[in-house]
């Protein structure tokens, strides 16, 4: 008795991971600030400021372009009426990106909160919120959706969707190169033909869908308003709205692809004829697919940021590598279960196919990553990076089973496995009564009815209809069964199914972890925005601005972990107004028993000079009157206790005017 075992894992791939992952440390260790997704950077007043005389308008710095619409800033008094004149000012100015609001004169003092929403130039929508006082804090009745930017309902349909049409793009593309490349013969198979088509379905209902779904994702949020025909008119007028519009038309084209290549090259006998086919298939489809892969390059991250020049060719380039690869294993694995006389050699066509995808999977990757990422904190320290570090063990685990797939692939025995035709004619060979069966029946009839008047009956001419559909269901039944049977009883093939079968499930989680990573917000975004007022350490120059810094906390114990927002105005020497705001980390107010700040300059020897706020509120402690007597980089110490045993100091340095 022969045993087959699974091949066990060799050097080769463990040196090949080893070096894509020294490959993307030297990348991302040398890697400078950039943003390639808008975040808000500062505004005018500051978050928590509190300002004397009221401002004639209010403004908002943002890290790269944004779409701006009438109702995009909003100013609230403290009872909740607009403070503002709806008039939105472009206050850009070189590389900086600024808008603004003109408030209405003479507003009473009190705490105004300005709430914003828009739409980065990768796509996405983006909003917040933060408050100003005029002349002293002040109660206010605003209540603010809890509900962000494109979440809620609409959000979740919109992310399914844009799940579906990657789903979509990577079986239709990989499908048709699958049958291109590897198996020719496929065009001719219908569970091949069935599922491409149905890759082409999905990626034209979840564009639709998308297009449908863009107004109130990026705007109002209610489902209700997928009907709105001006707000889908408006949404065809963004770049968005014609990239998924483009995508639609060049879904037209690829329906034509499907059409000739289960069409006209499935009936080619011809091999001359049949070649130049496949030639202009690749040709066109490659050009379609390309196309198709565009529509996301162009209206998401790789179209911002740096080097967007590049950015967009290697976009579509990884696309298209996803698709030959997670299509082609999708095609594979359909044509494993469906039709098991798929031969040893289209088996190891695709996975040439698939080699190459994966190279190109890992160059195209790299560079993503580092220009996503930017660094080993960005890495490690925010949500993008940290799914990424996700997608990347998926992918390690992906490729190492396709491995494994590689050598069932070589193990495989060449098998001549009988066409449908010959095994039916087979089957009804050998189901066929012979004459002497014949001849044994006839006169079993025979000496069945002597004795019988038969004058005036119609002998059968025929056998009972019935019967010979029944027997007919037999047959089919048994061929069914003999087919299962002799394909069962090739281990090698069964590994391979198993396999690929498991590869297909990676798959599908490693395709919503990218899904969900096009909706994130880069590293290098948020580790910028954190720069300017955000969570990671460093100095933060701001000689224009009121200092705004972020500093999360983790005490260890009960509500132990939060983020202190500390606003420093105006952020230069003389007297200053501090304000902390202690939330917890979904954002609410913390209330905390005490909490402390001192500040040093260093360089100058000056300090550290204590500073005891006064609790305004819930999570929010204010001081007035706070001395910074030099210029120079200061280190902002803030000591939290959340209990009677539990405290903690985080620091932070800003550089003072």
């Amino acid at each position: 008795m022969t045993t087959t075992t699974a091949p066990r894992p060799g050097t080769a791939l463990a040196r090949l991971l080893v070096l894509a992952a020294a490959l993307l440390g030297v990348l991302l260790a040398g890697a400078a600030p950039a943003s390639a997704h808008a975040a808000l950077t500062g505004s005018d007043p500051g978050d928590g400021a509190v300002v004397a005389t009221a401002p004639k308008e209010v403004g908002l710095t943002f890290s790269e372009q944004v779409a701006m619409s009438a109702d995009s800033i909003r100013v609230l008094d403290p009872s909740g009426r607009r403070a503002d004149t709806g008039e939105i000012i472009d206050l850009c100015s070189g590389a900086v990106v600024k808008y603004g609001v003109a408030l209405r004169a003479g507003l009473p003092d009190g705490t105004y909160t300005v709430a914003w929403q828009t739409v980065s130039a990768d796509s996405h929508p983006i909003a917040g919120a933060f408050t100003f006082s005029i002349g002293a804090p002040s109660a206010t009745s605003v209540a603010l959706p809890e509900q962000s930017a494109g979440g809620g309902v609409v959000g979740a349909l919109y992310g399914i969707a844009r799940y579906l049409s990657y789903a979509g793009f990577a079986v239709l593309v990989g499908g048709g190169a699958f049958v291109l490349l590897c198996w020719p013969r496929g065009a001719e198979v219908r569970p091949v033909q069935r599922t491409v088509v149905r890759g082409w379905l999905t990626l034209t209902g979840a564009t639709l869908v998308m297009l449908l779904l863009r107004g109130p994702y990026t705007g109002s949020g209610k489902l209700a308003d997928v009907f709105d025909l001006a707000g889908l008119q408006a949404v065809l007028q963004t770049k968005t709205g014609a990239a998924l519009t483009s995508r639609l038309l060049l879904l037209g084209a690829a329906a034509l692809f499907v059409a000739v290549l289960f069409g006209a090259y499935a009936r080619r006998t011809d091999p001359k004829e049949r070649k130049d086919l496949s030639f202009g298939l690749g040709l066109g489809g490659t050009v379609v697919a390309a196309g198709i892969a565009g529509t996301w390059a162009l209206a998401e991250h790789a179209s911002t940021g740096i080097q967007p020049g590049i950015a967009m060719p290697v976009d579509i380039l990884h696309l298209l590598a996803v698709a030959a690869w997670l299509g082609g294993l999708t095609t594979l694995l359909v044509a494993l279960y469906r039709t098991p006389s798929v031969e040893r050699a289209a088996v190891e066509r695709f996975s040439r196919v698939a080699f190459v995808s994966v190279a190109a999977l890992v160059a195209t990757g790299l560079y993503q990553s580092w220009r996503q990422v930017g660094s080993w904190s960005a890495l490690t320290g925010t949500r993008y990076g940290q799914l990424l570090l996700v997608k990347i063990g998926l992918m390690a685990v992906l490729v190492g089973i396709a491995w494994i797939s590689r050598r069932w692939t070589r193990r495989l025995a060449e098998r001549t496995v009988p066409q449908p035709e010959e095994e039916e004619l087979e089957q009804h060979l050998q189901d066929e009564p012979s004459e002497d069966d014949r001849q044994e029946e006839t006169g079993s009839e025979e000496s069945g009815t002597e004795g019988t008047d038969t004058e005036g009956s119609a002998p059968e001419d025929g056998p009972d209809p019935e019967r010979a559909a029944q027997l007919a269901r037999q047959r089919a039944a048994v061929a069914t069964a003999r087919r299962k049977k002799e394909r069962d009883a090739d281990p090698e093939r069964t590994g391979l199914r198993r396999s690929v079968l498991t590869e297909a499930a990676v798959a599908v989680v490693l395709l919503a972890v990218t899904t969900v990573l096009t909706s994130t917000e880069p590293g290098r975004t948020e580790e910028e925005a954190a720069r300017n007022g955000g969570t990671t350490a460093g100095s933060a120059a701001v000689p224009d601005r009121p200092v705004d810094i972020r500093l999360p906390f983790d005490t260890g114990g009960v509500d132990g972990k939060g983020v202190v927002r500390l606003s420093l105005d105006p952020g230069r020497t003389g007297a200053n107004a501090l304000h902390l705001f202690v939330e917890r980390p979904n954002g609410k107010p913390l209330d905390v028993p005490e909490i402390k700040v001192n500040l040093t300059l260093e360089e100058k020897g000056v300090g550290p000079l204590p500073v005891a706020p006064d609790r305004i509120q819930t999570g929010h402690w204010s001081a007035s009157g706070v001395q910074l007597p030099l210029p120079g980089e200061w280190r902002i110490q803030v000591t939290v206790r959340t209990s009677e045993i539990d405290q903690t100091t985080i620091e932070k340095n800003v550089k003072i005017g």
